[in-house]
């Protein structure tokens, strides 16, 4: 069983997760949902959101089988726009691996963090555990409380092929 800051952090909150083990390279929140056999609506992905005007990034915390909504992020922060940097870039700013990005895993870094509102409509969700090959699955409000995640529509789902 993989152990980290943030099963630490989560064990010592008591709160209760289930920890997946996952293959260790990059894998997309679609193929987690697949290998976990569960909803991709419930595999939650963070989006590294960066403003225009230097300040902390944003985390946008997502449903899988959706893209984050930058013009509704850059409203509910009061931003005229904002973008989604490079893996590279995303990395170099959270020092995690894409993959392993998780805002459990940044939260002393002073990251704002949005969760979708859709979250709300799951009792629990699977995140990063804040590195590859770990994926958790929690309750949305422990979440939201650990994180003071804001709740909003920041997502969009792409058109139906």
């Amino acid at each position: 069983m993989i152990t980290n800051n943030v099963t630490r952090l989560l064990d010592s909150r008591k709160i209760a997760y289930t920890a997946f083990e996952l293959p260790p390279e990059k894998i997309g929140a679609l193929e987690t949902a697949a290998l976990l056999g569960v909803p991709p609506q419930i595999v939650f992905k963070t989006i590294v959101v960066v403003r225009a005007k230097p300040a902390k990034p944003i985390l946008a915390v997502i449903p899988g089988d959706a893209e984050a909504d930058l013009k509704a992020i850059a409203a509910l922060v009061g931003e005229k726009k904002v973008h989604i940097p490079t893996q590279r870039e995303a990395e170099q700013i959270t020092g995690l691996q894409a993959g392993g990005i998780s805002p459990l895993a940044l939260l002393q870094k002073g990251f704002t963090v949005l969760l979708d509102e859709s979250a709300q409509t799951h009792g629990q969700i699977h995140i990063s555990g804040g590195q590859r090959g770990l994926n958790l699955r929690l309750p949305v409000d422990a979440l939201v409380s650990l994180t003071r995640a804001r709740l909003a529509p920041i997502s969009t789902r792409p058109p139906a092929d």
